[in-house]
């Protein structure tokens, strides 16, 4: 299921992907829509020891500015690679944040929005296997 795609929010990836992406340690940039209308943006942390992806870093970032909920996210890669995929790894994270997201992925003439939950079929999701507290 493919929704409409917020393209101001993949130029706004690509424009922190173009002008704050350098060298081998930011290679990624990633930004969010927040419910309210906001735009949060990240770069990924690239480190030997699996440094944390574009994603997961705009997870803190929309934190620290009081933004708890998404609705939209998009990686975009530097030197004009265009929307990038989240890896496994964010797919989960970004699942258990946020259940209703959507992500924006595809190839330049084939980008398309769609929620998280297409990306990670029949998936694990945390916050349904935690004990209610008591």
């Amino acid at each position: 299921m493919t929704r409409p795609v917020d393209h101001e929010l993949v130029q706004a990836a690509a424009d922190v992907a173009r002008t704050r992406c350098r060298g081998d340690n930011h290679t990624v940039a990633a930004a969010g829509r927040a419910r309210d209308g906001r735009i949060v943006t990240a770069v990924n942390a690239y480190h030997f020891t699996g440094g944390p992806c574009a994603e997961l870093v705009l997870i803190g970032a929309a934190a620290a500015q009081g933004v708890y909920e998404l609705d939209t996210i998009v990686a975009v890669g530097d030197r004009d690679r265009g929307v990038l995929p989240p890896c496994g790894r964010c797919r989960q994270a970004l699942l258990d944040y946020f259940p209703a997201l959507d992500v924006i992925v595809g190839g330049k003439d084939r980008v398309r929005s769609v929620p998280i939950t297409d990306l990670l079929p029949e998936s694990y999701v945390w916050a349904d296997h935690q004990l209610d507290a008591e």
